[in-house]
């Protein structure tokens, strides 16, 4: 049975009363259109993809609502990392309505948007260590400039399972490899850190990226975190400004190299399907 997972994808319906300003950049006009798992399914399986976890874009517990809707009516939706407000001192009541269902698997903020210290200010900590407690992951959205401080949470909260997303999006377009890698492996030092690989074309040049300008960076994570905590991801349909979905999936998987069946296995299904707890979902 294929048990392959696209670990990182989006939806979103530009008719809901969702906030999608962030859609109006000239740049992102490509993607601006509705895009709902009739769009993403075809491309899934095509690429070889049997099941996929649909990441958060808003900080809006209704989105979670809608997100979990979408995932009973189509079963390769096999998990829905949504938000609630770590800030908040009723996040664990925010928590209850969604922790029973088998779909929600995590919780993500849009960290690389807020000021960068604000992972490690209080609230925010004790936020994230009732996800702690609760043994709920957490995706980890930093640019460079912040990811020093995931080693910093990874100490405070060593029983948090996180996932960084996009390996922090490093500058693949520039000169950005020196000034990412220093903090890259102070993260991956800690077990209980993960990385997705995701998020990558982006960082690339959009028009003229290739699996080339990939390899650095995944021979770096594989070197520093090891296949058995790396899992793939698409991060459409945001990535369909840089390439189509079947274009960066196999980038993705050229860029790895050579690798033992085991390790690739994980990297294509095996390290997600543990991480957000998917082997339960049918």
């Amino acid at each position: 049975m294929n048990l392959h997972v696209d670990a990182h994808q989006h939806f979103w319906d530009l008719q809901t009363t969702f906030d999608y300003r962030w859609l109006d950049q000239p740049e992102l006009a490509p993607i601006r259109r509705d895009r709902l798992p009739a769009d993403l399914e075809p491309l899934l399986r095509a690429a070889g993809f049997a099941r996929s976890v649909c990441v958060q874009t808003q900080h809006d517990l209704d989105e979670n609502r809608w997100a979990l809707k979408l995932a009973e009516q189509h079963s390769f939706i096999a998990g829905v990392v949504g938000w609630v407000d770590l800030t908040s001192a009723s996040v664990e009541h925010q928590l209850e309505e969604f922790v029973d269902h088998p779909r929600f698997v995590g919780v993500r903020h849009v960290a690389q948007d807020e000021p960068d210290g604000w992972l490690v200010r209080e609230d925010v900590v004790r936020g994230l260590k009732v996800l702690e407690r609760r043994r709920i992951p957490f995706d980890v959205l930093v640019y460079p400039r912040q990811l020093p401080h995931v080693p910093t949470l990874a100490r405070l909260l060593p029983e948090l399972s996180m996932v960084v997303d996009h390996l922090a999006k490093p500058d693949i377009q520039g000169s950005g490899y020196d000034r990412w890698i220093r903090d890259f492996i102070a993260a991956s030092e800690h077990p209980n850190v993960c990385c997705k690989l995701s998020g990558m074309v982006t960082e690339a040049t959009w028009t003229g990226w290739t699996p080339d300008d990939l390899r650095p960076y995944i021979r770096a994570a594989l070197d520093h975190f090891g296949a058995d905590r790396l899992m793939i991801g698409s991060d459409w349909p945001v990535c369909e400004v840089a390439g189509s979905y079947a274009d960066v999936m196999e980038a993705t998987r050229s860029a790895l190299g050579d690798l033992s069946a085991a390790e690739r296995e994980a990297i294509l299904g095996g390290t997600a399907t543990r991480f957000y707890g998917l082997s339960h979902v049918d």
